[in-house]
């Protein structure tokens, strides 16, 4: 079983020591937490393909994103993530095309599923399905399972104006204004640490397929 509690007390401990020096000392540990936590991805994978075929060719122990920041157009110049994230999608990290997403952070944990950033035509798809088949997407976003775990979207990237083409008066306007469509779901540290964490996150993701096949439709 993978051990959360040495990845989340290496997390905590980079996020206190920030720099290349301590991070090329310790990067032994830094390894044995990383294979760990591509351990966890490739079993989450396993449960996860039993219920969403798509993802089968997808190679799981690459679907973490690097823990090295682009500091380039940054204000914050430190030079790692303090978390580890990956993202399960048929080609892999959720780039253009809809599907889960894991992070793990020191209490900052959660699991989220949907559609992260689309370019302008995908974006331009996605609306056009929420235009056509608002009242059914509604309905899917309402259903008890779904809407006891992740309530509504998260607003991280929505606009605050009615996009183009779309009156302010639109009865799914707030929906129209996000721009990523993602829902999460947050996890406590006890719970990252729990012997069920990934059962309970793959139970989280199925929760989450109906949405992902909506918007696999959409942009097909």
């Amino acid at each position: 079983m993978t051990d959360f509690s040495a990845i989340l007390g290496f997390l905590t401990a980079l996020r206190k020591n920030n720099n290349r020096e301590w991070f090329e000392k310790n990067k032994p540990k830094y390894l044995a937490v990383k294979a760990s936590y591509e351990d966890f991805l490739e079993s989450l994978h396993k449960r996860i393909i039993s219920f969403d075929e798509a993802l089968t060719a997808m190679n799981p122990r690459k679907a973490g994103f690097r823990i090295y920041r682009d500091v380039r157009f940054s204000k914050d110049k430190s030079p790692y993530k303090p978390y580890m994230g990956a993202g399960f999608s048929p080609k892999g990290k959720l780039v253009q095309e809809p599907g889960y997403y894991i992070h793990i952070e020191p209490r900052k944990s959660f699991i989220a599923g949907g559609l992260y950033q689309p370019d302008a035509a995908n974006l331009s798809k996605w609306r056009q399905e929420i235009d056509y088949n608002g009242e059914k997407l509604k309905a899917l976003l309402k259903e008890r399972a779904f809407a006891k775990e992740f309530g509504k979207p998260d607003d991280f990237d929505k606009g605050k104006l009615p996009p183009k083409g779309y009156a302010k008066e639109h009865p799914d306007i707030e929906l129209l204004k996000h721009k990523s469509f993602i829902f999460s779901r947050p996890f406590s540290d006890a719970e990252v640490k729990s012997k069920d964490f990934e059962k309970k996150a793959a139970a989280l993701c199925k929760k989450i397929k109906p949405l992902v096949d909506f918007i696999r439709v959409a942009l097909a």
